[in-house]
């Protein structure tokens, strides 16, 4: 799915009780750089006959609306879950009034912005409806300024169990003495509501037992509960999972706190390659599942880039084979 105009990036797909498919997506102009997720990104929707495409621009679901709201200036990073007749949009959003020149990356600016990312939750009847936001984070920011989300949350991951329990796995940054802040982990919280109030777990989950060490291990979880367990793809940042840097892995669960790489973890590999052969520019990021009405996956989407230069990126429909 390409946005003409727009980068494109992350991709949620749910099937609606009229038959089509709905993704919901970040986009944001090509003019200002791909670096300007955090400044300008806005959540759309597109819409397929197909679970494989192609997919359609329908409108804008989460526009920027003023910094006098938490999620002000950009909203990204949407995980769409269906449950009892309602759709909850799971996203980040970010909110400063910081002075920024187009194409400005990795400054103090630009840093503050990614600082204010925050996690909530819009709720629709229909997809490509009117989505009702609130007006305040469903997760925030701990207080305690030495705990591993002290300095910003994102990238929401969510579903529902069989008791209507909602999981919520999230990315968490700690504060340091720099303005990028610390370590990057991935945290768990818990909730009876998708509106909340979340429950956290203090201790960060996707870990390794070697120390810690590396800066990042997973990223961009895409989790659903099935048969009794919890499931989830991650992007294996530095291959600890499967061996291969940037590939996804397979994570399963039983409580939802303590994460194993299932028994054959690599999902898809760090290069992926198009119908005849041909390899991918850039790795896929941003995985996503969806499943038919017996609960096998049949198709997955990710997010990749066009170039090394950043140019262009979109998203891509991955069809499974059944066996």
């Amino acid at each position: 799915f390409i946005d003409p105009g727009y980068f494109v990036w992350c991709g949620s797909v749910t099937k609606s009780t009229n038959g089509k498919y709905y993704m919901l997506y970040s986009r944001w102009p090509l003019a200002d750089g791909f670096e300007s997720w955090p400044i300008t990104s806005e959540i759309a929707v597109a819409v397929s006959n197909h679970p494989g495409g192609p997919f359609k621009h329908v409108k804008v679901a989460l526009p920027s609306r003023g910094t006098k709201f938490w999620d002000g200036s950009a909203t990204h990073n949407p995980t769409v879950v269906q449950h009892k007749g309602k759709y909850y949009l799971f996203y980040m959003g970010t909110s400063s009034n910081v002075t920024i020149k187009k194409k400005e990356a990795y400054t103090n600016n630009w840093w503050q912005y990614r600082n204010t990312q925050r996690i909530g939750v819009a709720v629709a009847d229909h997809p490509d409806g009117e989505w009702k936001r609130l007006d305040h984070p469903i997760l925030d920011v701990s207080a305690d300024s030495t705990a591993h989300d002290a300095l910003m949350v994102s990238n929401p991951a969510a579903c529902f169990d069989d008791q209507g329990r909602v999981i919520l796995l999230y990315k968490q940054v700690c504060k340091t003495e720099k303005i990028n802040g610390g370590q990057v982990r991935f945290g768990v919280a818990f909730a009876k509501s998708p509106l909340g109030p979340f429950v956290k777990e203090q201790k960060p989950i996707f870990e390794m037992n070697d120390g810690g060490k590396d800066w990042m291990v997973a990223e961009d979880p895409f989790v659903w509960f099935q048969k009794g367990s919890y499931l989830a793809i991650v992007r294996d940042v530095v291959g600890k999972f499967t061996g291969d840097s940037g590939a996804w892995a397979l994570m399963v669960s039983k409580n939802g706190k303590d994460w194993l790489p299932s028994k054959h973890p690599k999902v898809i590999g760090s290069t992926f390659f198009w119908e005849g052969g041909i390899p991918g520019a850039s790795k896929l990021e941003r995985p996503c599942l969806i499943l038919d009405n017996k609960g096998a996956p049949f198709y997955l989407y990710g997010a990749t880039r066009a170039d090394k230069a950043q140019t262009l990126s979109f998203n891509v429909a991955v069809p499974l084979l059944k066996k």
